[in-house]
């Protein structure tokens, strides 16, 4: 297949290095690096991540009353005239 890419200039002058290198052909280093870079993706994409838990705990009753009137709760806080 031939297609056209747009490399950015690390990766170009990574490319470079290792055709030099390994002296190969740019086509050859190209398809060796994506065949293990699309390898590696497909093993760290079928990994299963650990579930996260957090623990709760019991912070007891709220020192200022009900929490669900925000409104409510910044007057008995600071006083009606908190606005």
């Amino acid at each position: 297949m031939r297609t056209t890419l747009t490399l950015e200039e690390d990766v170009a002058a990574a490319l470079r290095k290792a055709v030099r290198k390994r002296r190969r052909p740019l086509k050859v280093v190209v398809n060796e690096a994506l065949r293990a870079g699309l390898a590696a993706l497909e093993q760290k994409q079928a990994a299963p991540r650990a579930a996260h838990r957090t623990e709760g705990f019991d912070l007891g009753s709220s020192l200022v009353g009900s929490l669900d009137n925000v409104a409510d709760v910044l007057a008995r806080v600071e006083g009606e005239d908190h606005r």
